[in-house]
């Protein structure tokens, strides 16, 4: 082998190697004082590669506190990292360190909501769950470079009965409401009366520019 293919050959190997010491794996996105809390996978962006949405928790000790229970609760708030597959890498697209309450919140007389992540159809769903209260969830979407919130869905239960129900597409820039109109609770068909009107928003929402989702209002559309 003569000098010059020689020294192409370790010029090749070192920035092969370069390149891999530069990946990142996703939980190294995690920033300092921060700890995961969940991991979920799926395809977000429709180029078949495989995603990563990470919910991270802060560990400041201040927050650890007493409840009215006297139970030692944890009430850190959580906030969520959004990190694209590429061919041989992955890129971070969302971080928002604090936009949830802690797991830990107090319910008042029932549980406090639970959150729960899900991805369908190249589309990212944070969702609480009520339990017999019924449940909301924000549908967001990759577009420009950023998650933004195209759809918002909403049911008002009294136990299995389904009192409202709220949908909005914020693509189309509608909204529809659905009313049970059987009051009777022993009344096992459950009839609705819908309405659907249009709603006025400029910019869709952003995921990495929402401070907290309890103050997120829906009601304003």
């Amino acid at each position: 082998m003569n000098r010059s293919l020689f020294l192409t050959f370790i010029i090749s190997i070192f920035v092969i190697h370069l390149s891999i010491a530069q990946r990142k794996t996703p939980l190294e996105y995690i920033p300092n004082g921060y700890k995961l809390f969940e991991k979920y996978k799926g395809d977000l962006n429709n180029d078949n590669r495989e995603d990563i949405v990470l919910i991270i928790k802060d560990t400041k000790q201040e927050n650890i506190i007493k409840n009215r229970f006297g139970d030692i609760v944890d009430r850190n708030r959580r906030g969520i990292i959004v990190i694209l597959g590429k061919e041989d890498n992955y890129e971070k697209v969302v971080l928002n360190k604090d936009c949830f309450l802690s797991e830990n919140e107090d319910g008042g007389v029932y549980m406090p909501p639970e959150l729960c992540i899900n991805i369908e159809d190249e589309k990212l769903k944070i969702h609480y769950g009520h339990g017999r209260y019924g449940y909301w969830e924000y549908i967001f979407k990759y577009l420009e470079s950023d998650f933004k919130l195209i759809g918002y869905e909403s049911s008002e239960n009294h136990g299995p009965k389904v009192l409202y129900q709220s949908k909005i597409d914020f693509i189309k820039k509608e909204k529809t409401l659905s009313e049970n109109i059987t009051k009777d609770p022993e009344a096992e068909e459950e009839i609705f009366e819908i309405i659907s009107y249009d709603i006025k928003i400029d910019d869709l929402i952003k995921l990495s520019d929402i401070k907290s989702f309890e103050d997120l209002d829906m009601t304003k559309f």
